[in-house]
Parts: C-alpha cells; sequence; structure tokens
C-alpha cells in the first residue's frame, strides 16, 4: 500500500447498544394480514417472515458472524469522499494475480465469501500455485460498512472510477484482473471500457449493457434488433438454443422489476421503512432471492433455503440495517439513471478487453450470444446447468474454475 492514503486496518465491531436496539425491534414486529398467498403470489409470504423473524430473535447469533467476518483482512480509507470498506487477501506464490471482485445488490461483501480462499489459495483446493490471485473486494459506496454515505452521484461508472484509484494509487498494482456479477458486472464491465490499458481482462456473469435502465443506448451494436418496449435485444436475435431467455428477461422486466421502479425514482421513500425496522429490511430483500431463481430450484422455502440457509437471509439483512444503508444502497440505481454513464469511446466492442461470459440458468436476465459477441471482446463463452444471478454464494466452484481457466490464458 501506497503511503499517500491513510489506509487503516479495521475490525467489523457493531455496538452492543446497536445489536440490543435492533432485538428489541424485532420483538415488536408487526405482521401484516396475509391471504390467498400462499405460492407467494403477492409478494413475500407473512408465515415464513415469522418464520425468519423467530429464528432471528432465538438462534440467529450476529457476534458468532462478525467473528467469521473479521477472520478475513479488512481496510478502511477515505478516497473520493467515501469511507471505503475493503479486503484484499494476498494470494499464495510468487506471482499472484491481482483480481477486483465485487458483489452487487442486494448483496454484501459476504456473499462473495466462498471463492475468496480458493483465488487465493489455488493448491489447497485442487489448483496449482500460478492460478493464485490477490483479492480485492469492496462494499461498494453506500452499502455496509462504506458509509456513511454523504454525496450524492454515486452509481457503478463513478464506483469504477473509485476503484481505479484504489487498485492504482493506493495498492500499487499496474494492471488487474475484475469480475463481477449485478451492478458488480456494470462496474467490471466499466473497467474494462474505459480503463483498457489498465484491466488485464474481465469476467461477467450478468453481461448486461451499460445503458441500462437508460432510455437511450448509445451502446446498442450495428445490426442487433432490440424490442422496443423492454429496451432489450429482440426475440429474434436468440438462437434455438436460446430459446428461453427472451421470455426469462421478459418475465422479469414484467413481473420481478417494482423495486427497482422505486428505487430509481423513490429511494428516500424506502429509506425511511427499512431504517426503522430491521423486520422490513428483511422482507424487502429476501422476497427478491425468493424470486430470482425460482423456476431452476423449485417452489417452496425448502428449495428456497438449500440456495438461502436462513443464517445467510438474516446476516444480509442485518448488515444493511445495522449501518444503516438501506437507503444509500438504493439510491445506487436512482443515482444511474438520474446520474447517467456516457461512454467513453464510440468503438466496438463496448468492452475492449479480454472479456469471459458465463450464463448461469437462473440469471435474471441472459443476453443472446449475437448481441454478446459484438458488445465484448468475447475470448471464454461459457452456459451453466446449474446456479444463478448469485454465482459465487450458490456455485463458488463453478465460479472459480471459469475465472482460473480464463486468467491462466491473460497477462
Amino acid at each position: 500500500m501506497l503511503d499517500s492514503f491513510d489506509v487503516r486496518p479495521y475490525e467489523i465491531r457493531i455496538p452492543d447498544a446497536d445489536l440490543d436496539d435492533m432485538m428489541e425491534r424485532l420483538k415488536r414486529t408487526r405482521f401484516p394480514q396475509d391471504f390467498g398467498n400462499e405460492d407467494w403470489r403477492y409478494g413475500y409470504n407473512t408465515e415464513y417472515h415469522r418464520t425468519l423473524i423467530d429464528y432471528w430473535i432465538n438462534e440467529y447469533d450476529w457476534r458468532a458472524v462478525e467473528r467469521q467476518m473479521n477472520e478475513l483482512p479488512h481496510f478502511k480509507v477515505d478516497v473520493m469522499g467515501v469511507p471505503l470498506h475493503f479486503i484484499h487477501v494476498r494470494g499464495k506464490g510468487t506471482n499472484p494475480k491481482p483480481l477486483l471482485l465485487h458483489h452487487g445488490w442486494p448483496w454484501t461483501f459476504w456473499d462473495v465469501r466462498k471463492i475468496i480462499e480458493p483465488l487465493t489459495d489455488p493448491v489447497k483446493f485442487g489448483g496449482v500455485e500460478s492460478d493464485s490471485f490477490d483479492v480485492v473486494l469492496i462494499s461498494l459506496p453506500g452499502y455496509g460498512f462504506s458509509s456513511p454515505l454523504t454525496e450524492t452521484g454515486w452509481n457503478f461508472w463513478k464506483t469504477a472510477d473509485l476503484e481505479n484509484v484504489l487498485m492504482k494509487q493506493i495498492l500499487g498494482y499496474d494492471r488487474y484482473a475484475t469480475a463481477g456479477g449485478d451492478w458488480g458486472a456494470l462496474i467490471a464491465q466499466q473497467h474494462g471500457h474505459k480503463y483498457e490499458s489498465d484491466v488485464i481482462g474481465v469476467y461477467t456473469h450478468f453481461p448486461a449493457q451499460m445503458s441500462h435502465y437508460l432510455a437511450q443506448h448509445p451502446d446498442q451494436p450495428e445490426g442487433i434488433v432490440y424490442d422496443s418496449a423492454l429496451g432489450l435485444p429482440a426475440a429474434s436475435e436468440y438462437s434455438a438454443d436460446e430459446s428461453d431467455w427472451f421470455d426469462r428477461g421478459k418475465l422479469f422486466v414484467e413481473n420481478e422489476s417494482g423495486y427497482g421502479e422505486l428505487q430509481l425514482t423513490k429511494p428516500q421513500t424506502l429509506a425511511a421503512l427499512v431504517a426503522d425496522s430491521p423486520a422490513a429490511q428483511l422482507a424487502w430483500i429476501t422476497e427478491k432471492r425468493y424470486f430470482w431463481g425460482l423456476a431452476e430450484r423449485g417452489s417452496g422455502t425448502e428449495a428456497f433455503e438449500n440456495v438461502w440457509p436462513k443464517d445467510d437471509l438474516i446476516t444480509t439483512a442485518a448488515v444493511y440495517f445495522l449501518t444503516g444503508t438501506g437507503g444509500t444502497s438504493s439510491r445506487y440505481y436512482w443515482e444511474c439513471r438520474g446520474n447517467p454513464w456516457t461512454p467513453s469511446h464510440n468503438r466496438f466492442p463496448v468492452v475492449g478487453v479480454p472479456t469471459a461470459v458465463s450464463i448461469y440458468p437462473g440469471e435474471i436476465y441472459k443476453p443472446p450470444k449475437t448481441w454478446t459477441e459484438k458488445y465484448f471482446n468475447l475470448q471464454q463463452y461459457r452456459v451453466h446447468q446449474s446456479g444463478g444471478h448469485f454465482a459465487p454464494l450458490e456455485e463458488p466452484e463453478i465460479y472459480v474454475t471459469d475465472v482460473r481457466d480464463f486468467f491462466r490464458t491473460l497477462h
């Protein structure tokens, strides 16, 4: 680490008073009337909500999770007006590649934990020493421990600017690899678009265009037909092997994107609810995780908890609530539309560095390969048979294999 920035070791330690307050609020949870909603057709199921709240009060142990979190090397640094929280794990071996990982919404850094050790210590997990990475993982501005955020304007493309400062000026890397899904995919892709000379390559498992959420698409590849209503590549762009992919994206836009419209337009109204109630924060994010991947894993809470154990669901809600970032993380959406992305160049592919794309079956949106080949400098393309939107937590072994295989070919 370079000396011009005040990088400080950091330990996660929530005050006892904050935990006591959270517990008292949970015990006073008022549950809504709910009927005819066994299949969650009206949204988050209240019977399941009662189960999670009971577990949170009587069985969940924040301090145990906190101790696990603190086994990682945490740091904080003030950069570009953000009190940035990040993890920096040095890889084993003589020449590990620097790898900038990402989370998204409604994730936290903790949702990426399963892939950190396999990437930094590959020999322990059946790999070879030359596959080792130095892993860097931030909490996005206004998320979790990168708080309190007090400035407007923070979105995915500005986060890439911040991370470039972190990787080059603060940590001293000449070049770096990057990977991500959800917002993290757009951030990683922005690195590969704007900072081509600094980036070794990009691994994305949510290959969405960076004009996502905008009315106009300056990054629309020539010859690709778009659906005017959805603002996405049209059904005619999909091959026979991709026949259900368009419908999957259409279903998400039409049935599952209401949360996004609220966060794109009135995130501070939502903040008033989730800042006051840990139960509300839990409900807001758990409902998204239930529906994103439902078709592949099967319906019902038992199938859900095979992917998302209660402890993971509650930990995510607890991090958002205890750090007071339910509102600032939601503003990340408003700032995408209100502070829109503009291209740094007009060349195609838009992401000019070597790129690996992985398609997981449970992903909420899967673009056609015709679009993907034109948008990215595509060097590796894999369609998997399991996993979904939260791939590093759902299928860490597949994720790690993809990353190792791809970056092994690059220097």
